[in-house]
C-alpha cells in the first residue's frame, strides 16, 4: 500500500470514527445517568437523518438553518421517548428500562416504516459535502474533511456545556449519585431530560453527516451505526465521554484500515469491529478510560 493511499484510507477511518463517536457519546451520556443502554439511540439518529431530508426537500430550508433545526427537533424527539418510556419505569428493575428500550426501537423502527415507507431515499448532499479536492495525487472528498471538523466542534461544545455550565454540573452530580443531587434541590428529571436532548442533538447531526457521507436514507439506517457506535462507547469505556470520543475514533480506524489493510477480507469488516469488542470485554472490561464501578441497587 502506496503512502498516498494510506493517508487516504486514514482520513476514511477518522471521517467514519467521528461520525460512530457523535452516536457513542449519547450512549454514554444516558448510561453514565441511568445506568441504561439506551438500545433506541440509533434509530433517534436515523430520525434525525429524516428529519433533515423533509426540512431541505419538502420545505426547501437552507441547509444552515434545515441543521439546526433538525438537532432541536430530535432533541425534542429524545426528550418525548424519555418521558413516556423511561422515566415511568426510573424506579422499576433496571431489567424493565432494558426491555423498554428494545422495545422503543422496534417500535420506531416499524413505525417509520409504515409511516415513511421502506423505499430507501437519495438525500441531498450540500455542494461544500460534494467537492472532491485533488492534493498532490491524494483525492479527498469534502465529506472527509467537513465531517471529522464539524464532529469535533460538537464534541468540543458538548464538553464546553458538561464541564463549564450549571446544568453541566448537575448531569455530573446526577450521574455521581442521583438520590444526593435530589437532596440538594436539583431537578433530577429535567435534568435527565436534558441529558437526553443532548445526547439526541448530537445523533441528529451524526445521522445528517451520516446521510452526507452516504446519501442514501432508510428506515433501518440506524441499526449498525447504533451496534458499532455502543462498541465504541464500550472500548472506550461507557460512562465517560471523552472514552466515546476515543473509541469512535478507534472503531473507525479499525473498520476501515482493515479492508485497506485486507481487502480479500472486506465482507468481515463488521467482525473485525465486534472482534475488537470481545477482546475489550475479555482484557479490559471497563474500557480504555473507564472505571470500575460497584454496581448499583
Amino acid at each position: 500500500m502506496s503512502l498516498v493511499v494510506f493517508i487516504q484510507q486514514l482520513l476514511n477511518g477518522l471521517s467514519l470514527g467521528s461520525l460512530y463517536a457523535l452516536i457513542a457519546i449519547g450512549y454514554t451520556m444516558v448510561y453514565g445517568i441511568l445506568q441504561l443502554i439506551n438500545f433506541a439511540h440509533g434509530d433517534i439518529f436515523m430520525i434525525g437523518a429524516y428529519i433533515a431530508f423533509f426540512t431541505v426537500v419538502m420545505f426547501k430550508i437552507p441547509w444552515v438553518l434545515a441543521a439546526i433545526l433538525t438537532i432541536i427537533l430530535t432533541a425534542g424527539v429524545g426528550m418525548i421517548v424519555e418521558r413516556i418510556a423511561y422515566r415511568p419505569l426510573r424506579d422499576e428493575p433496571r431489567i424493565s428500562m432494558l426491555i423498554t428500550a428494545v422495545g422503543v426501537s422496534f417500535f420506531i423502527e416499524n413505525l417509520a416504516i409504515v409511516v415513511l415507507g421502506a423505499r430507501p431515499k437519495g438525500f441531498p448532499v450540500p455542494v461544500l459535502m460534494g467537492k472532491n479536492y485533488d492534493l498532490g495525487g491524494l483525492r479527498i472528498t469534502g465529506v472527509s474533511i467537513w465531517v471529522p471538523l464539524i464532529s469535533l466542534g460538537l464534541l468540543a461544545l458538548l464538553l464546553y456545556i458538561i464541564y463549564h455550565t450549571k446544568i453541566g454540573m448537575a448531569m455530573r452530580a446526577v450521574a455521581k449519585d442521583i438520590e444526593a443531587t435530589r437532596l440538594m434541590g436539583i431537578n433530577v428529571d429535567k435534568v435527565i431530560a436534558y441529558t437526553f436532548a443532548l445526547g439526541s442533538g448530537l445523533a441528529a447531526a451524526g445521522g445528517m453527516l451520516w446521510a452526507c457521507k452516504y446519501p442514501q436514507i432508510q428506515p433501518l439506517m440506524g441499526m449498525y451505526p447504533g451496534w458499532k457506535a455502543f462498541t465504541a462507547a464500550v472500548v472506550g469505556g461507557i460512562g465517560n465521554i471523552t472514552g466515546a470520543m476515543i473509541g469512535g475514533l478507534l472503531i473507525g480506524l479499525v473498520e476501515i484500515l482493515s479492508v485497506a489493510f485486507a481487502p480479500n477480507l472486506s465482507g468481515y469488516r463488521d467482525a473485525f469491529v465486534f472482534a475488537l469488542l470481545i477482546i475489550f470485554l475479555l482484557v479490559k472490561p471497563t474500557g480504555l478510560m473507564g472505571e470500575t464501578q460497584k454496581e448499583k441497587v
